[in-house]
């Protein structure tokens, strides 16, 4: 059961899914492998008194996973406790992003999972996956190799490839806690980190350096490099107190960002 306790940090998060029947086979694919925690974004059926029955259905055995799922309005609330995000992707991007196979996927989330910290592993709708801003919340993403001739793969069928290769990870990654992962300071979440990035776009439009309506990438970009570096919750802490310091500073400051304090 150790291995259990140590998957139930890893959070499978499905974004806007259309079919509820996909729900159930996903939690099905999720109990086979030993993960428990699902989290739902906008299921297109509503899930406000009960699971729908085709969600039941298509779990079997593992209906308590779709009875317990959590089932959320938006990506930030799946995410924001979150120290480590993945989003499965399965094209190439404008802008490249640090990229897994699933096998690494699995081996650095179980890392993280065994670690302690939390993880969400995101897969997006049935039609079209995730959005390009919902990618650009993740540090990485994860592409299951298909063939060419037919790249397209069943949510469940998806969800099942990762869910087997965490699996396999827990049983032959040796050394989980590699040298880079003794950190002196717990890693940001994701939510720390996004209003790190709403407070440097407010900064950087207050400095003219950045036009929202005009943008050309520059806020794409920068949340690459930050989400590369893996800030750490004291280095949170330093940016805000900084950009606050800048906030401060000009003459034509917006006061709602006056009263911030490094770290909120």
């Amino acid at each position: 059961m150790e291995t259990e306790r140590l998957l139930s940090n890893i959070r499978i998060v499905l974004v806007e899914t259309t079919h509820p029947g996909n729900i159930g086979a996903a939690a099905r694919a999720m109990k086979n492998m030993g993960l428990s925690q699902l989290c739902l974004v906008n299921p297109r059926d509503s899930f406000a008194d009960k699971p729908p029955d085709k969600a039941i259905w298509r779990a079997a055995s593992a209906e308590d996973v779709v009875n317990n799922a959590m089932v959320v309005s938006s990506v930030d609330e799946a995410i924001g406790d979150c120290q480590l995000v993945i989003g499965t992707s399965a094209r190439d991007r404008r802008i490249p992003w640090p990229l897994l196979d699933p096998v690494e996927c699995a081996e650095k989330v179980w890392v993280e999972s065994v670690a302690g910290r939390d993880v969400a592993i995101l897969f997006g709708r049935e039609s079209r996956g995730l959005k390009n801003d919902e990618l650009h919340k993740c540090h990485y993403h994860v592409n299951i190799p298909t063939s060419e001739s037919y790249s397209s793969l069943n949510l469940a069928m998806a969800v099942q490839i990762i869910c087997y290769e965490l699996r396999k990870a827990s049983h032959t990654v040796v050394e989980p806690v590699a040298t880079e992962d003794r950190w002196d300071m717990a890693y940001a979440s994701a939510s720390e980190l996004e209003h790190l990035f709403e407070h440097l776009e407010r900064t950087l439009v207050q400095l003219e350096f950045h036009d929202p309506d005009n943008p050309r990438q520059l806020m794409t970009r920068l949340r690459r490099l930050f989400n590369r570096v893996r800030l750490d919750q004291m280095e949170i802490n330093i940016l805000r107190g900084l950009l606050t310091a800048i906030n401060q500073k000009l003459p034509d400051a917006d006061l709602s960002s006056r009263g911030e304090k490094s770290g909120h």
